[in-house]
């Protein structure tokens, strides 16, 4: 039986590279793909602690389903933001967009 500290480490990791990929990167695609990242090592996070906590129960999954329709919003919101920039701009970096300036 694999410990719950592996995967609370898993867990970390993704969430680090994850956001290392928000602050690094001036690609809105690859932002996006980086939130969700984080959001699967919240997944993974919340479905460890049900395991080890309380398996006959199933509040983990749940959870984890809820955070994965939020996911699935925040992906088609954030897709539709950036194909609309992407028509009147061209571009998909974040430095050269600002639709919200006056």
């Amino acid at each position: 039986m694999v410990p719950l500290s592996w995967y609370l480490m898993l867990s970390a990791v993704l969430f680090c590279i994850g956001v290392y990929g928000v602050l690094a990167r001036r690609n809105a695609i690859a932002i996006l793909m980086s939130i969700e990242l984080m959001l699967n090592a919240v997944i993974v996070n919340l479905l460890a602690f049900w395991r080890f906590e309380d398996p006959l129960g199933a509040t983990g999954q749940a959870f984890a389903a809820f955070v994965y329709a939020v996911a699935a919003a925040e992906v088609a919101v954030g897709l539709a933001l950036i194909i609309s920039a992407f028509r009147s701009r061209e571009t998909v970096d974040l430095d050269q967009i600002t639709l919200l300036k006056w």
